[in-house]
């Protein structure tokens, strides 16, 4: 393999196509798609300072790098990349792009980031932006922190482990979802989603969990949440005292309390609503 050290790397498509080289301690300066259609890389304590740094690219390791707020739509349509120990400041960093592992990263723009990609797997990542992730397949998150609202519009087929998510408008559309041990904080959580289950979570959330479909709640603490479960099917167990209920279509849930329970659809069948209390007496007839 060939090795660049200690570099000012400048002008459009600077290592164009570039094969089986590792590029260390390197300053990619102006200039578009410096490393565009590459394969094999090994990135190690670069700064990227101009847009496109990695698009069309394959099997690369980058380990201390640093895209600046200019490094612009970094990488898509890549394939297969370990990412560790980075600092990302530009927006629109991942599009497209697919075999994507992160560890140890921070998003600190992340605003339109992650859109469309497959088979990601993020570990201690760190995100402050709107719309992360919308429209991603097969993510698995441990130790995520996203502050930013609409996170993972559209996205399907997520299991996020032991996670912060401070969201408006989390998990809208989304499809087969796990949430464990985790805490999601933010309006309107979860609406038109098919499939999730939440163990372990402590949720807050002004009239979340509305419209969906197929929700599990396993040992979690919904607090400070009003109107929830509007036209959603619902189950499992919730160890806290909620707000307020609000016309679910289909209920099976044990709960703490419930302040309200508001039922003025006439059209909801009643005898789909089944809520306990924690000793498993009846709250409903």
């Amino acid at each position: 393999m060939n090795e660049i050290k200690e570099a000012l790397l400048t002008g459009e498509r600077a290592l164009f196509q570039s094969k089986n080289l590792k590029i260390a301690d390197s300053v990619f300066e102006d200039g578009e798609s410096p490393l565009k259609e590459s394969r094999n890389l090994i990135l190690q304590n670069d700064i990227f300072r101009w847009k496109y740094p990695l698009w069309y690219c394959q099997e690369i390791v980058a380990e201390n790098i640093t895209l600046l707020d200019t490094a612009r739509s970094g990488i898509w349509y890549t394939r297969n990349i370990d990412m560790k120990h980075s600092s990302i400041q530009a927006p629109k960093t991942f599009r497209r792009a697919s075999q994507i592992n992160s560890e140890d990263v921070h998003f600190a723009n992340a605003q339109e980031t992650l859109w469309n990609c497959r088979e990601v797997t993020l570990n201690q990542v760190r995100a402050t932006g709107d719309y992360f992730a919308m429209n991603s397949q097969l993510l698995h998150a441990k130790n995520l922190s996203i502050i930013g609202n609409y996170a993972f519009d559209g996205a399907s087929d997520l299991e996020i482990v032991q996670s912060k998510i401070i969201s408006k408008d989390a998990f809208w559309n989304c499809q087969n979802v796990v949430v464990k041990d985790s805490v999601i904080v933010g309006e309107y959580l979860g609406w038109n989603l098919h499939n999730i289950t939440f163990i372990n979570c402590t949720i807050e959330s002004n009239q979340g969990l509305c419209y969906m479909e197929n929700v599990e709640l396993i040992d979690c603490k919904v607090i400070h949440t009003d109107l929830a479960f509007e036209y959603s099917t619902v189950k499992g167990q919730i160890t806290t005292k909620v707000d307020s209920i609000k016309n679910p279509l289909a209920c099976e849930l044990m709960v703490d309390g419930v302040d309200e329970l508001i039922m003025d659809d006439l059209s909801i069948n009643h005898e789909k609503i089944k809520l306990m209390n924690l000793k498993g007496e009846s709250m409903y007839v």
